[in-house]
Order: C-alpha cells, then structure tokens, then sequence
C-alpha cells in the first residue's frame, strides 16, 4: 500500500510519498519520511507507515 501526503510546494493532497521510510521523532512517536515524486521536496508525514 502506498503512503500518501501533503506537498508544502506543489500544495496538493493525497501526493503517494516517493522512497518512504519509517522515522520516529525525537519524542518517540513514529512518523514517515520521503520524498514528492513531482517536485522532490520533502514530505514529512506524523504516524505509522501502513
């Protein structure tokens, strides 16, 4: 399944994540790190990879 979310740059929802990798934040919380696959900014997503 792949993992979406909102690109900052393109402003559009629903982006699915390019090379998403599972990440947890400094307070412990997991959270999902890739990359827009129209522009290549990066898109930081709070929860658990599904």
């Amino acid at each position: 399944m792949a993992v979406t979310g909102y690109c900052v740059k393109c402003r559009k929802k629903g982006v699915e994540i390019q090379g998403a990798t599972q990440v947890t934040m400094k307070n412990g919380k997991p959270a999902v790190q890739g990359t827009c696959p129209d522009c290549g900014t990066k898109i930081f997503r709070i929860g658990k990879m599904e």
